[in-house]
């Protein structure tokens, strides 16, 4: 008898949470939402936030406003958005880094796949190295040549310690046999200044802000990080057509939510999400923005991804011996 009335209560419960998850997706979103990214505005995730807020604001009906965090290779949002309420109000936009942190840093106030509810993939896309136009290196094969007379004498911008744009440049180190010291900034925007500046000879950056300044003629690119080269930049060689073969970076970004969020205001933040991503003019404009390619996902598939990313780069971390912080 308390075992059948043990589950009689078990079924109650699961009823009113059903219910409550029911009623929240009806209701859902009944005000603006928050849409946090990791990295300094005007840059490569600022933007796609952008584009991918006008979007979903159309399909849901309410205003996204987008928030940067910058900071520790995207660790500061991440954490904000892994503390807030899950209750569909607060999203991330992550990129490739969150699941870089997992292999750079000693320990995390959060866990890049477990302490998030994933809503999506948004778009895949490819990264820059670059030089100043005034710089001796007039292709990557030269820069390697110079690295490699004068070990630790090269240096590289980032994005910040952890991103993607970090590991590219250890990776090439690895793959190279050079020895160029990183130097993280906080963003695009700032690696770019330092560039153009003469702060550091090198960088890795996102095709969407060194496009302008390659095309202008002040910065000079030397390779693009993907296998194929990148529809922003047709006369920019890949790493591998400089003989490095086998090197592949490409990043990505997708949307997240905070652990615990209903699973029908995730679903319907995908349903969304997808939905958006089917809009020519908005894959246009997030294709357009990073030179690469719109892929939507299912939240198991972006998890998967992000599983697979940490072991990736667990990988180059350990093989290029960078110290974790």
């Amino acid at each position: 008898m308390r075992r059948m009335k043990r589950l009689a209560a078990s079924i109650f419960l699961l009823g009113i949470c059903l219910a409550t998850i029911s009623a929240l997706a009806d209701t859902y979103p009944s005000r603006p939402i928050r849409l946090l990214h990791g990295f300094a505005a005007g840059g490569a995730a600022d933007t796609l936030s952008r584009i991918i807020a006008d979007g979903l604001a159309k399909k849901l009906g309410q205003p996204i406003i987008v928030e940067a965090k910058p900071g520790a290779g995207g660790n500061i949002a991440a954490d904000a958005i892994a503390k807030a309420a899950p209750d569909g109000y607060t999203l991330g936009l992550v990129t490739g880094a969150h699941a870089i942190s997992a292999a750079t840093y000693k320990s995390l106030a959060y866990q890049p796949a477990e302490s998030f509810e994933m809503i999506s993939t948004l778009v895949y896309y490819a990264l820059v190295i670059a030089v100043r136009n005034d710089h001796s290196a007039k292709s990557l094969g030269d820069l390697i040549t110079i690295a490699k007379e004068k070990p630790g004498a090269l240096s590289f911008g980032s994005v910040g310690f952890g991103s993607t744009h970090h590991l590219a440049g250890e990776l090439l180190n690895a793959t190279a046999g050079v020895e160029m010291v990183h130097v993280p900034y906080r963003g695009d925007s700032q690696s770019v200044t330092a560039l153009l500046g003469g702060d550091v000879p090198v960088i890795v950056g996102t095709p969407v802000l060194l496009a302008p300044q390659i095309q202008s003629g002040a910065i000079r690119g030397l390779a693009v990080t993907s296998p194929t080269r990148t529809a922003l930049l047709p006369d920019v060689p890949t790493v591998q057509e400089a003989g490095i073969k086998g090197y592949d970076v490409r990043t990505w970004a997708g949307l997240l939510a905070p652990k615990g969020t209903p699973p029908a205001i995730i679903a319907a933040l995908n349903a969304a999400t997808l939905d958006a991503l089917r809009d020519p003019e908005l894959r246009q404009r997030l294709e357009t923005a990073v030179g690469g390619e719109v892929r939507g996902s299912s939240p198991e598939e972006m998890k998967k991804l992000i599983e697979s990313e940490i072991a990736k780069w667990t990988g180059v971390v350990e093989r290029a011996k960078i110290p974790k912080i």
